[in-house]
């Protein structure tokens, strides 16, 4: 049984998410932007092998916030035929492309500084222009980390966070390229050449990481011990619970959904058992930061390791024995209504009948004798229950 949280709750969230994710992002897009022409443009002409490279770095941020802002819009669209569980892990997909590019740039940067290293005789002394530029592109990479680290944060969005994270490797490879710029001003020439390779492995190690995650979150990685442990308690503690099992989460974008079997009183009415439910699944959605939805399954018994009602007769079968079993008993006729309960695997049948059908409460004894005993060759049937009214 499952349903959704309030539509326009879920709109707002959604319009802010999204309005909050597209300005983090194209202030990255200027930033990057400036940043990547001047430490290009800078490093050819203050012959910076480094300073060029972690220019072409900041150039694939420029290409990727592109595409995280091609996410962005299509995340957020509402569910539709093709796609019944929204558009969310398109945040997710982008992430792993994000995190394959990181490796394949990070790989051509180590490979050309270090054929650059080992066929050079004599090293070209960058100017000290370079070493600002290194310290200017530091602070600014910092800065776009904190902001959209801060964003990711609040809205609980994978794809900003690897583009935090993104802007992070710049600012530490822009801090060994300072260094890198440094001990060649100092007269250290092959620094320059090193502080290159080193900034490509941290740049490969950081897509590395991305793409695993996001890889993860493709294959349905389930949340955190430490959310599960919460999910259990918030369960046990909703009364008319009597226990859980068969939990499964996943995580999708920023949110992540779950699916529960819990077990409520085997007499409990359905529309009990509804409410039930309900009350588990808005309480999950409050109180677990990372869920937008869950799925509760209603159970009456522990049924993995009982006696399977899956083979048992529906209502029309079991009527139409009950129908034949009672053909000799006339107050048969005046059942009102069948209550039937698949458990244990066997089928409790209560049957209500009016309180004038019987004279007094020894022959109600004897009726409800006589109707059980017409049911008890049928393996399927169990207890028989009779009340008058």
């Amino acid at each position: 049984m499952n349903s959704t949280s309030s539509r326009s709750d879920i709109d707002i969230s959604s319009d802010e998410r999204y309005t909050a994710s597209r300005r983090v992002t194209l202030v990255s897009v200027v930033w990057n932007l400036i940043l990547s022409a001047t430490q290009v443009l800078i490093g050819i002409t203050g012959h910076s092998q480094a300073l060029v490279a972690d220019g072409m770095h900041t150039l694939s941020d420029f290409i990727t916030d592109f595409m995280v802002l091609f996410a962005l819009k299509h995340g957020r669209k509402d569910a539709d035929e093709e796609h019944p569980y929204g558009h969310a892990r398109f945040e997710t997909a982008v992430t792993m492309i994000l995190g394959i590019m990181l490796v394949v740039v990070g790989a051509g940067i180590a490979i050309g500084a270090g054929i650059r290293l080992s066929m050079a005789h004599s090293f070209v002394v960058p100017s000290a222009m370079t070493l600002l530029i290194a310290v200017i592109t530091l602070a600014a990479k910092e800065g776009l980390y904190r902001y959209t680290m801060a964003i990711a944060n609040r809205f609980e969005s994978s794809l900003l966070r690897a583009n935090a994270w993104h802007h992070r490797s710049d600012a530490l490879s822009s801090l060994i390229v300072a260094a890198g710029i440094g001990g060649s001003l100092l007269g250290f020439g092959y620094l320059d050449s090193i502080a290159a390779i080193i900034v490509a492995l941290m740049v490969a190690r950081v897509g590395i990481n991305l793409a695993w995650q996001a890889l993860r979150e493709l294959v349905d990685t389930g949340l955190s011990h430490e959310d599960l442990e919460s999910i259990h308690k918030t369960i046990l503690s909703t009364h008319g619970v009597k226990a859980l099992h068969l939990l499964r989460t996943r995580r999708v974008g920023g949110q992540a959904l779950a699916d529960v079997h819990i077990i409520v009183d085997d007499h409990a009415s359905v529309s009990e058992g509804h409410q039930i439910s309900e009350a588990v699944r808005i309480r999950l959605v409050k109180e677990i930061a990372p869920l937008a939805d869950v799925m509760v399954h209603i159970d009456a018994e522990e049924d993995v390791n009982v006696p399977s009602c899956a083979e048992l007769p529906l209502r029309d079968e079991v009527e139409r024995r009950l129908k034949k079993y009672f053909r000799d008993i006339p107050e048969a006729r005046q059942i009102e209504h069948t209550t039937l309960h698949y458990l244990n695997g066997r089928i409790d049948i209560e049957l209500q009948l009016p309180l004038a059908v019987v004279a007094d409460i020894t022959r109600a004894r004897l009726l409800a004798q006589r109707f059980t005993e017409a049911t008890r060759t049928d393996k399927d049937i169990g207890n028989i229950g009779v009340s008058f009214h």
